[in-house]
């Protein structure tokens, strides 16, 4: 009990050391030029690039230790990296160095009667902590997309990618250095001990403003249970894809096969397909077909068991699953008035499609699905920050309040208010 009291004090006393440390980086960072962000930012993609063999070493590693413990193949799949990872981070830092410097830009300005000039102007949110799990990439893409909002960050990523995040943020560090900005503007947690992240979860004594966790339901739970500081979340990401009556069928195979099963265990991998009954004779049975061939395990409603006995029957948590595998439970609804209805019941907000040419099904699938990303035929696999060109993202709010969707730089500024006058006083 004594050793597991020290040990819990020691992690709490180095957790508040490096909030203090990161709050004493995020004052000179606000203010840093955008010139200096984005030397630190090129400096970083040159290092990852100059040290892929270390890293991939790491990375290793990681895998080696993830196969011991017997790590589920879609989790593995998210830890993997390869040189086309590895180039994809490096793009995506340049990508996060090529936007604009959202610090100290003029949202929206205008004149009281009074003569009162008002701007509303962003500025960082300071000192942003993030907690996530296997994947070694945040590590990059969260370093980056703080440092170029004008943050300090402290990363806690999970154990099983501690030597591939270590051999990144070995990287950041540089790029830092190299710029003359502050090492400490970029921290990673140096301990894989779960008291690590109950300690971050205080927000270390009010140095630590936001808490942004990417990972699995349990994570992220725990976040949004125990954060004493505003947290920018998603708890799970059940995707439905809709193929309306009107959808050209090539079309709907292509994007559905895509959706469920290009990288089953990310967020924005569809969960559920929903096929308008209007084309239960045409479409239902090519697409899962095409599911089936591609080693996608189908788990299907009483109402497609009627058409197509021999699949899986689908129970009611299905619905509300999020398998991170090569599985998808399938329904047939009535139209897309029945999409909506489904969708509304089980949907965790982050991402639904539709599949259709009738501009008025998608007109309403638009106006009435209240989720954080809607598509129009094209794959939910599109959920990504780097593919709606923020360079990269820190991950997917599913929230309402100030950040929603792919979480970019401008998300991760707030913003105040600055009034310009010339002698007046309230009467």
């Amino acid at each position: 009990m004594l050793d597991s009291v020290s040990a819990t004090s020691s992690i709490d006393a180095l957790m508040l050391d490096m909030g203090r440390r990161a709050r004493d980086a995020a004052r000179p960072l606000a203010i840093a030029s955008t010139e200096a962000k984005n030397a630190a930012l090129h400096a970083m993609a040159d290092a990852l690039l100059a040290k892929e063999a270390e890293i991939l070493a790491a990375n290793a590693k990681d895998l080696d230790n993830a196969r011991e413990n017997g790590l589920a193949a879609s989790l593995i799949d998210r830890l993997t990296l390869n040189p086309a990872r590895i180039a994809a981070m490096v793009d995506g830092i340049r990508q996060i160095a090529a936007l604009p410097d959202p610090v100290g830009s003029v949202m929206d300005a205008w004149e009281r009667p009074n003569g009162l000039r008002i701007e509303r102007v962003r500025t960082p949110l300071g000192v942003i902590g993030v907690i996530y799990e296997s994947r070694p990439n945040v590590t990059a893409d969260a370093g980056a997309l703080c440092l170029k909002a004008g943050n300090a960050v402290i990363l806690r990523g999970g154990s099983d990618s501690i030597d591939s995040s270590g051999a990144i943020h070995d990287c950041l560090i540089e790029g830092l250095k190299s710029a003359g900005l502050p090492a400490d503007a970029i921290q990673r947690v140096p301990v894989t001990d779960r008291a690590a992240v109950g300690a971050l979860l205080t927000g270390l004594e009010g140095t630590v403003d936001v808490i942004v966790p990417r990972g699995g339901k349990s994570l992220v739970g725990r976040v949004q249970s125990e954060a004493r500081v505003p947290v920018f979340a998603h708890l799970e990401g059940i995707c439905h894809v809709y193929v309306d009556g009107s959808a050209d069928l090539e079309m709907a195979k292509k994007i559905v096969l895509n959706a469920k099963m290009r990288r089953t265990g990310i967020c924005g991998a569809a969960e559920t397909l929903l096929i308008d009954s209007a084309v239960i004779g045409t479409h239902l049975m090519p697409i899962l077909e095409a599911l089936t061939e591609a080693g996608c395990e189908v788990r299907a409603s009483a109402t497609v068991l009627k058409v197509f006995p021999g699949f899986k029957p689908a129970t009611d948590e299905d619905w509300r699953t999020e398998y991170l595998d090569a599985i998808i439970s399938v329904a047939v609804v009535d139209g897309v008035s029945g999409a909506i209805d489904h969708i509304a019941r089980y949907s965790s907000h982050h991402t639904e499609a539709i599949i259709a040419e009738d501009p008025k099904a998608v007109e309403r699938f638009f106006n009435e699905i209240d989720s954080a990303i809607l598509v129009h035929n094209a794959s939910t696999q599109f959920a990504d920050g780097g593919e709606f060109g923020m360079g990269a993202e820190i991950g997917i709010a599913t929230g309402k309040m100030h950040a929603r969707g792919p979480v970019g730089v401008e998300q991760l500024t707030s913003f105040k208010y600055r009034v310009h006058g010339n002698g007046q006083v309230r009467p």
